[in-house]
C-alpha cells in the first residue's frame, strides 16, 4: 500500500489549522483612512464608498475612539478642502490655522497614543488637481520646484503632531529632501512612510470623489509609475531607502501583489500596502448584489497582503475587519 503524504491531515480541525497557520493578522496591522471637511456634526457618506464618510473634526474624533476601542490605533488623514481655498500654488497646505493642522492637533490632544499618519502631496489643495506644481505654459508637473513646498508642508504637519509623514506625490528626491529639512529643524523622530511604488492606476476613482481632487487636465502618468513595470519599483525602493524612508509602500494592493513580494525580497524595511478605494468599492458593490460574500472576500484580501509580505495595511476595511478579528 502506498505511504502517501497527506497535507489534509494538517487541515482536519479549526484548532489545528489555527495552530500551524503561516500568516497572522490583527487590528494592529491596520491603518484606517479618515476623510475630514470643515464644519461640525458632519458624518457624510461617500457615495462611491459605502460605509466610508467625510467627517467634521468633532465627528472624526468619535470615529477614532471607536477604531481605538477595536484595536486600530493608527489613522491616515485626508482633507477635503473647500474649492474656494484651492489655487495653483496649493498655498492652503501651508496654512498653520487650516483644517488639516487643526485636525492633527485635536487628535493628538484627545488620543496621544493614536498614531497619526499625514498625507504629503499638493492635490487636495491645488486648483489643478495634481500632486506637484504645474507650469502654466507647458502643463509640466514641476518636480524640483515642488520639493521645497512639500518639505515646508511636512514640517508644519510634524510640528502639529504628525507621527508618520506619507509623501504620496511621487516627485523624485522628495524623501531625502523632506528628511534633511526635518532633521535640520530638529524633527528627527518624525517617521516617513514613502509611497514608493505608487502606480498610475485606474483604482483611485472613489478616493478622488471623496476629496474632489481629480486632475483638471491630463493624467498623472509622468510622475506615477507605469502599470506595466516591475523592476522600476525596485529602483524606487532603493532610492527611497537610501534617502531615509522608514517604511515603504506599494499602491494599489490587489493587482500589485507581485510588486509587494519583490520589495519584500529586496529590503529589510517594514512594508505597507494601500488597499485602495477602487478595490474597496468593487468588493462592496459585488457583495451588495449578492455575487460574493463581502466579509469573506475582505478577509481573504487582507490575508493576501500579509502573505505577500506587508507588515502594514492601509485599508477602508479597517473597522469592519477589526470587528471580525475581535470576535
Amino acid at each position: 500500500m502506498l505511504n502517501l503524504s497527506r497535507p489534509r491531515r494538517n487541515r482536519k480541525s479549526p484548532v489545528l489549522r489555527e495552530m500551524i497557520c503561516e500568516t497572522h493578522l490583527s487590528p494592529a496591522n491596520l491603518i484606517a483612512p479618515i476623510f475630514v471637511k470643515e464644519g461640525s456634526g458632519i458624518r457624510e457618506e461617500i457615495k462611491t464608498m459605502p460605509g466610508i464618510y467625510r467627517f467634521s473634526i468633532d465627528q472624526a474624533l468619535v470615529e477614532i475612539k471607536e477604531l481605538q476601542d477595536l484595536g486600530v490605533k493608527t489613522v491616515s488623514l485626508f482633507p477635503a478642502i473647500e474649492e474656494s481655498k484651492k489655487n495653483s500654488k496649493a498655498s492652503e497646505c501651508l496654512n498653520p490655522d487650516g483644517l488639516y493642522i487643526k485636525l492633527i492637533k485635536e487628535i493628538k490632544n484627545a488620543f496621544p497614543d493614536v498614531i497619526c499618519m499625514t498625507d504629503v502631496a499638493l492635490d487636495p489643495y491645488s486648483s489643478d488637481g495634481h500632486d506637484g506644481l504645474v507650469d502654466s505654459k507647458t502643463g509640466e508637473i514641476l518636480n524640483d520646484a515642488t520639493l521645497e513646498l512639500l518639505a515646508k508642508m511636512s514640517l508644519l504637519q510634524a510640528k502639529a503632531g504628525s507621527d508618520i509623514l506619507g509623501p504620496s506625490d511621487m516627485m523624485d528626491g522628495r524623501v531625502g529632501f523632506i528628511r534633511d529639512f526635518l532633521d535640520e529643524e530638529g524633527m528627527t523622530q518624525t517617521s516617513i512612510m514613502s509611497y514608493t511604488a505608487k502606480y498610475a492606476s485606474g483604482f483611485y476613482g472613489p478616493f478622488r470623489d471623496a476629496l474632489n481632487s481629480a486632475p483638471k487636465f491630463g493624467d498623472k502618468k509622468t510622475y506615477q509609475m507605469d502599470i506595466r513595470n516591475a523592476r522600476e519599483a525596485l529602483r524606487e525602493a532603493y532610492l527611497d531607502e537610501a534617502e531615509g524612508a522608514d517604511i515603504l509602500m506599494v499602491k494599489p494592493g490587489l493587482a500589485y501583489l507581485d510588486i509587494l513580494v519583490r520589495l519584500r525580497e529586496n529590503t529589510t524595511l517594514p512594508l505597507a500596502v494601500y488597499n485602495v478605494s477602487g478595490e474597496y468599492a468593487m468588493i462592496k458593490a459585488a457583495s451588495k448584489l449578492g455575487y460574493i460574500d463581502g466579509d469573506k472576500v475582505m478577509m481573504e484580501s487582507l490575508y493576501a497582503f500579509r502573505r505577500a509580505g506587508a507588515d502594514v495595511i492601509l485599508t477602508y476595511f479597517a473597522k469592519d475587519a477589526a470587528k471580525i478579528l475581535n470576535q
